[in-house]
This record gives C-alpha cells, sequence and structure tokens, in this order.
C-alpha cells in the first residue's frame, strides 16, 4: 500500500459504520419513543384524578357550608365561578368533554373511562 492510500482511509468513517450508528440510533428511538407516549398518557390520567380530588373535596366543602344531605343535587355552577370554592372550572387534560356532577356525596366523573376517582 502507498502512504497516500493509507491517509485517505484514515480520513472518516465507512459506509458501514455510519449505517451501524443509524440502526443503533433508530433501535433506540424505536425503544424510547412508546414510552415517552405511555408517560404521558399516565400523566394526563393523573392530573386529571387530581381535578376530581379537587372537585369532590369543593363539593363535600359545599354541602357542608349548605347543610345538604348527601342526596342533595349538585352542579359546577354551584362549586365553580368568581367567588366560589373554586375560582375556574378545570377541565380534563386528555381532552375529555367535561366533569359531571350528580349528587353531594357522589364523586364527579369524567367521561373517559380510565379517569375515575376511587374513594
Amino acid at each position: 500500500m502507498s502512504k497516500f492510500s493509507l491517509r485517505a482511509r484514515r480520513g472518516g468513517f465507512t459506509l458501514i459504520e455510519i449505517m451501524i450508528v443509524v440502526l443503533i440510533i433508530g433501535i433506540l428511538l424505536a425503544i424510547a419513543v412508546p414510552n415517552f407516549v405511555k408517560a404521558r398518557d399516565t400523566s394526563r390520567t393523573k392530573s386529571c384524578i387530581a381535578n376530581l380530588k379537587q372537585l369532590y373535596s369543593a363539593q363535600q366543602q359545599f354541602a357542608l357550608d349548605n347543610k345538604y344531605d348527601g342526596g342533595h343535587g349538585v352542579a359546577s355552577d354551584d362549586i365553580c365561578g368568581n367567588g366560589l370554592y373554586i375560582s375556574v372550572e378545570p377541565t380534563c387534560p386528555a381532552g375529555g368533554s367535561g366533569y359531571q356532577f350528580t349528587t353531594c356525596d357522589t364523586p364527579p366523573t369524567c367521561d373517559i373511562a380510565d379517569h375515575v376517582l376511587a374513594i
């Protein structure tokens, strides 16, 4: 081999080396992306449940302040609004249509099945 061919070969990476690096990066992305999506969905579910807990606490406070029994109906207008228990009604971070209220002793619900407040 000549001195010129040795220098040319040391100057950069071969096509095989570059392809191996790209393959490794692709494998790492294939593993990481689904985990990021799952973590985002889990975070949204936990945030929605935290909203439900806050709404249920406000609902219970509303019932105590007004001396209502557990079967008394409650609506979002009773607890959410300026000067009430919660100033702005929270929304489901996963895109649910809103929270539904029934009675003072029943926790509010979200229309997404996984978002359930266990009391």
